[in-house]
């Protein structure tokens, strides 16, 4: 390396803040392409570039100050990523991987055919009667877009005929083309995080993760789950990267039906559930997040307590970003704080986290559900 290297990441929120922390560290330089001035990532740069992909001259202008190129979501067309390659820069992950993975339809479909158990689902359009999905798939099934849907935005749960034209109407102007997933009756959420370069694999310790409304709220470390089922959960989760032949870091949601791992959707990228390794173990998803953007050895995914617990902080009114009550959480000096620096806060919305490590389990979920009611944001 003769010059500081400058990683250029497509999204300037918070994970993409988080993982220019780690590259700062490291001693590296940031660019930032986002559509709004003083993004959470983009305060940390000067290479603030403010636009998106769709205007030519703003990426290419990102694209001539970065050597390397990531992002920190999966809803950036892969015909922009093949652009940016055209260029002459490489993106990790390349942009055939995020074209096996930002359409589920597409992503399901790769998991399967490389023998990756999933629920089954089946390609369906805005006229596709009930009576058709239900013998497919049975009485109670998903509506899902094939693109664009996070924290169950672009879902629509089937019950009935009514719900299904329910469903058409809610997801008709979110996205053309659908599909349809089998509902699983899990008994646990799983997520792992995977970090892949070209000489190595390294994988996080199996979390179970808890939704409220759709939306990530507890991440518990490690899943309390028999030793046989974590082993296997880990191996699928390997196995679903090298299908999308992905490279740099990934995040693996898992459904437990039945003592049998199903695949729930994978994202290329730092992922919500693998926060807590920041405090909890050697090396943070963020700073392997970076090393393996770079094909650098990636550092250790052993944990250094034996028990975490991550609460997500989601906006409690419609104001400005700013946290009240910190010494109400601070006061606990085993907690770790993070505030994203959203300029705006409104309900519901992802505006920090907390974590807590330490040997009782029990004790560490307790104290995360007090911070989180305490905090205002």
């Amino acid at each position: 390396m003769k010059k500081k290297i400058c990683i250029g990441i497509l999204g300037g929120g918070q994970l993409a803040r988080m993982s220019a922390f780690q590259a700062y560290k490291l001693g590296f330089d940031i660019a930032i392409l986002e559509k709004q001035m003083n993004s959470p990532a983009g305060q940390l740069t000067k290479n603030e570039f403010v636009g998106w992909v769709d205007d030519e001259a703003v990426l290419k202008k990102f694209a001539d100050r970065s050597d390397i190129i990531t992002l920190e979501n999966e809803f950036i067309d892969h015909s922009y990523l093949e652009k940016i390659e055209r260029w002459g820069k490489e993106v990790i992950p390349s942009s055939k991987t995020i074209s096996l993975i930002q359409d589920k339809y597409v992503q399901k479909s790769t998991l399967r055919k490389n023998n990756i158990p999933v629920a089954d689902f089946n390609k369906v359009s805005f006229n596709t009667p009930y009576k058709k999905i239900k013998k497919q798939l049975g009485e109670k099934f998903l509506l899902k877009s094939r693109t664009m849907g996070y924290d169950g935005y672009g879902n629509a749960l089937v019950n009935n005929e009514m719900d299904l034209s329910n469903g058409y109407n809610k997801l008709l102007n979110r996205n053309a083309e659908l599909y349809a997933e089998r509902f699983v009756e899990f008994e646990k959420e799983l997520a792992v995080m995977v970090v892949r370069t070209k000489t190595q694999t390294k994988v996080y310790p199996v979390a179970e993760t808890i939704h409220k409304n759709h939306i990530l709220h507890i991440v518990k470390v490690p899943a309390v789950i028999e030793k046989k089922i974590l082993n296997i959960a880990k191996e699928i989760a390997v196995e679903s990267v090298e299908a999308v032949k992905g490279f740099g870091l990934f995040g693996i949601e898992l459904f437990v039906e039945n003592k049998n791992i199903l695949v729930n959707e994978m994202a290329p990228r730092p992922h919500n559930s693998g926060h807590y390794t920041i405090e909890a173990c050697t090396t943070s998803q963020f700073e392997n997040h970076i090393r393996a953007v770079l094909n650098l050895p990636p550092g250790s995914t052993e944990m250094v307590k034996p028990f975490a617990v991550m609460i997500n902080l989601l906006g409690k009114r419609n104001d400005k970003g700013i946290a009240e009550n910190y010494e109400s959480v601070l006061s606990d000096p085993d907690a770790h704080l993070h505030i994203y620096g959203k300029e705006l806060s409104r309900f519901g919305r992802k505006m920090g986290h907390i974590t807590f490590t330490g040997n009782d389990p029990d004790k560490l979920l307790k104290k995360a559900v007090k911070a989180e009611k305490l905090l205002i944001i």
